[in-house]
């Protein structure tokens, strides 16, 4: 079981030693989501102040999951970083330069070595790569594979 709150009291020195302008106002104790199946973490904003919540699986991850995934979320406490936009990226590139991160977008179960918990019920399948693409829902892609590619160019098949 992972120290929630010491990670991220590291977490925001090493933000803060790369003079990376996070909030002053970052709530010190990480908060557990219990029912989180599709995101690892979230920055929470309530009025001025923030608070990071982290999936519940994550408590059974290694200390540098952990670490990524906060790292990530405190990010989206400076000015113009709610999202995913260029500015972050800048931010997430340099926590990444700096101490051997990987902090993206996204992240999946199998990059922060944590089994995955949501529902597999349809499974597409490359035929030019094999990656597969797993769904919980019948969505379109799982309804109509053969309107879709894979990144690498190549159909997908449903397997389930």
């Amino acid at each position: 079981m992972n120290d929630f709150d010491g990670l991220l009291a590291r977490v925001i020195e090493q933000a803060k030693g790369l003079r990376i302008p996070i909030s002053e106002r970052i709530d010190p104790h990480v908060r557990v989501n219990r029912r989180a199946v599709t995101r690892f973490g979230c920055c929470v904003k309530q009025g001025e102040r923030y608070t990071i919540e982290l999936s519940e699986r994550l408590l059974q991850a290694e200390e540098w999951a952990c670490m990524q995934t906060l790292a990530h979320e405190v990010l989206h406490t400076c000015w113009g970083c709610r999202n995913h936009g260029k500015r972050w990226k800048g931010y997430a590139e340099r926590m990444n330069a700096a101490y051997g991160f990987r902090i993206s977008r996204t992240e999946t179960c199998q990059a922060l070595g944590v089994p995955d918990a949501k529902p597999v019920r349809y499974v597409l399948v490359c035929q030019n790569c094999g990656q597969e693409f797993r769904r919980a829902k019948a969505s379109a892609l799982v309804q109509h594979p053969e309107r879709y590619r894979c990144r690498c160019g190549g159909r997908l098949e449903r397997r389930l």
